[in-house]
């Protein structure tokens, strides 16, 4: 079986990717910017909620008015991510990671680990592996400023990754959709760790699809240094490299390679700070985000996990219980039937990051991104010809590893 081929340029000008654009989309999103700015406790989300109604109203109106997408895009990319993000940075304000990065920095710099020693309530703690610290050095160093701000490095790397993920005709339609979408507009606004995550998650699953293992390891052993939500992504990478290229040698070596680079390129962003100050590191990045802290962590939604430890007596450990089963699923159909391209790969990814979401105790709706952004790139990895082929395409998705698994079954 042939790696997967990036499409020529004539290829893309012919078979563009053909995104949701129309009234209604806009309006829909209009709807839900306003459900998710409705939170009194968020003033950021507030603000975000208000600017980007208007800007997909008004994207709306000159899709209805039969406007071009392009122009129909950039007016909701304005109103959802530009006007928010620049109103946000004048006064200041940003979501609670922003200032968890931004800490964790100036701690880094100044004591080699960026954990508090003793920390009593939730916003103490730093759920994040030592390297999302990264983000917020330019803060420590020249100080707090709207061009230091750790979200408008975390929204540059988010959307420098997923272009390069990208074949090179389809790097502006699809991330500027993307950018406009509200689960990814909002992060972007008010400051979301996920978002690089993601980006270089797409990033190592498209090296990956191209054989190249070891630009695939680094991408993913940066991400996998920055959240332990991205190290899912590397089985998923090695169970594609391995058989990709129709020869099992040839595979295994380029699986070995890329699962080595990965780990060295992870290990050498975390175990400095980890060993320096062990328990720091496990109760910041382990015991809290398990609720195994005093603190309990503020991530909320209506979600089965989260619905399950807080209703249920014993319900935590069954939650977790399910999050192990969950990952053990993902794990045999990597064995049983693995990912012959990126686009399934990344399909197998978002399904099992969607499980995982379902079912860790605390969780909230944004980490929606994480599949969110998967499945769009494996949508515009190879863009339908015509605006209905996409139902089918996330059709033959879903349906394709069910098929494949009745077949091995016979």
């Amino acid at each position: 079986m042939a790696l997967f081929t990036l499409p020529t340029s004539p290829d893309l000008r012919r078979d563009r990717p053909a995104l949701p654009g129309d009234a209604a989309w806009w309006a829909f999103c209009a709807a839900t910017a306003l459900a998710l700015g409705a939170f009194p406790s968020l003033g950021p989300h507030r603000v975000w909620g208000v600017a980007a109604a208007l800007g997909y109203t008004a994207a709306a109106v000159l899709a209805a008015r039969r406007r071009s997408p392009r122009t129909t895009g950039a007016v909701a990319v304005a109103g959802a991510v530009l006007l928010p993000l620049l109103v946000l940075l004048a006064v200041d304000r940003a979501q609670l990671e922003v200032d968890v990065v931004a800490r964790s920095a100036g701690l880094l710099l100044s004591g080699g680990t960026p954990y508090l020693e003793r920390p009593t309530v939730p916003e103490d703690f730093n759920p994040y592996l030592p390297g999302m610290a990264a983000f917020g050095i330019p803060e420590a160093v020249a100080g707090p400023g709207p061009l230091t701000d750790p979200r408008l490095w975390m929204g540059a790397a988010f959307l420098g990754a997923f272009a390069l993920a990208l074949p090179a005709g389809a790097r502006r339609e699809a991330p500027r959709w993307l950018a406009a979408c509200p689960l990814v507009a909002l992060p972007l606004a008010v400051g979301g760790v996920d978002l690089p995550v993601v980006g270089l998650m797409c990033l190592g699953l498209a090296r990956a699809g191209q054989g190249r293992a070891g630009r695939a390891g680094l991408a993913l052993g940066l991400a996998a240094a920055l959240k332990w939500t991205a190290w899912p992504a590397v089985p998923v990478a090695l169970a594609l490299l391995a058989t990709a290229s129709g020869d099992a040698r040839r595979g295994s070596r380029a699986a070995l390679r890329c699962g080595l680079v990965a780990l060295l390129t992870a290990a050498a962003l975390v175990l400095p700070t980890a060993l320096r100050d062990p328990g720091a590191f496990r109760t910041h990045v382990v015991d809290f985000p398990l609720g195994l802290t005093g603190a309990v962590s503020s991530a909320a939604s209506p979600l089965p996990g989260q619905l399950l430890a807080t209703r249920l007596p014993g319900g935590r450990t069954l939650a977790l219980l399910l999050l192990g089963v969950s990952a053990l699923l993902l794990a045999v159909s990597l064995l049983v039937r693995p990912p012959a391209t990126g686009a399934a790969a990344a399909a197998r990814l978002a399904l099992g990051l969607l499980l995982a979401i379902a079912f860790m105790p605390a969780t909230r709706f944004g980490y929606l991104v994480h599949p969110l952004v998967l499945a769009a790139w494996a949508l515009a990895r190879q863009p339908p010809a015509h605006p209905l082929r996409i139902r089918e395409r996330v059709r033959d998705l879903v349906r394709e590893p069910v098929r494949r698994w009745k077949q091995a079954s016979r």
